[in-house]
């Protein structure tokens, strides 16, 4: 198996509250699960990209292979666990806004172990992504994370974590000196500023952009929501601006940004380019509604561009 980037993580099957009560469905079926939607995305830029994910062997493992080999994924790192489900989440609606329950302890997900790891796809790989979700989920599971950086790195595979900060998933001191201690031996670390100031205790996008650079990581990717990005490294940074749209759903919007943002990497571009169009991909993506869906494709990617003038 070979691919150019290898997304590393749970994904979790969705079910968003459509209706209260009455005739027809009451919940509407999606996926969801960062490293997948990232895959997702990197693969619609035209990357080629696997998914190293562990699933039950049930229905909702079902779609989720069926998922990637409709948007072009490879699925040869899955693992299906006959005595352990996929995981699976719920988006409720009140008065109070939108709630998530998860049903996600004792997934096949959070069951990977280090010796589990298919190191030669790792070493054979341009990229290895992974999350800090995928840390949050068990021990072992962060183990792996730990043990697949650090097979990435002997191969001379680049490595990337994003600090998606899940704090029902753990504490916060805990989340801290984890992230913290990744952030060390990755590539590129990929905070965006709300959780960087969580983490750091920092507000100033500078400020936190030599914090990680400090720790260790050799380039920092700070996401500005509405605002665009950030690059940083030891020699060179800038901020490239976002792309104001009529946003209707920002769900998964920073994970179609990291992905797009990859598939422009490992073909060459450099980190400004990069960044551009990974704003552009994360602007069309919260146009539709859910995480997959309004990914835009790279030709949508490329008109959108144009038509603002950012090419």
């Amino acid at each position: 198996m070979t691919a150019e980037i290898i997304s590393f993580g749970e994904p979790l099957f969705e079910f968003s509250q459509v209706k209260e009560s009455g005739d027809g469905p009451d919940y509407l079926s999606g996926f969801g699960g960062d490293t997948s939607n990232f895959a997702c995305s990197a693969s619609r830029q035209g990357a080629s990209v696997a998914v190293l994910a562990h699933l039950g062997a049930d229905v909702f493992g079902d779609k989720f292979v069926d998922l990637w080999t409709r948007e072009g994924v490879n699925t040869d790192l899955v693992v299906r666990n006959p005595q352990a489900p996929t995981g699976i989440y719920f988006i409720s609606y009140d008065e109070r806004g939108h709630h998530f329950t998860f049903a996600r302890k004792g997934s096949a997900a959070s069951l990977v172990s280090p010796d589990q790891l298919p190191e030669d796809a790792i070493k054979a790989a341009k990229l290895l992504h992974t999350s800090a979700i995928t840390c949050a989920i068990s021990v072992s599971s962060c183990d792996s994370v730990f043990k697949a950086i650090e097979i990435a790195k002997a191969g001379g595979t680049l490595t990337s974590f994003d600090t998606n900060l899940r704090l029902k998933l753990w504490g916060l001191d805990r989340a801290r000196g984890v992230i913290h201690e990744a952030a060390r031996h990755v590539d590129f670390i990929m905070p965006s500023v709300d959780e960087a100031e969580l983490l750091t205790g920092l507000n100033d996008p500078d400020q936190i952009c030599d914090f990680y650079l400090n720790l260790g990581a050799k380039t920092v990717i700070l996401k500005l929501g509405k605002q665009g990005a950030m690059y940083a490294t030891g020699s060179q940074r800038n901020r490239v601006a976002g792309n104001p749209v009529d946003a209707k759903d920002a769900t998964g919007a920073g994970d179609c940004f990291s992905g797009a943002f990859f598939s422009q990497i490992v073909a060459g571009k450099s980190l400004e380019d990069s960044l551009k169009y990974a704003n552009a991909a994360a602007a069309l993506t919260t146009l539709g509604f859910g995480a997959v869906a309004p990914i835009p494709f790279k030709k949508d990617v490329e008109a959108f561009m144009k038509e603002r003038g950012v090419l």
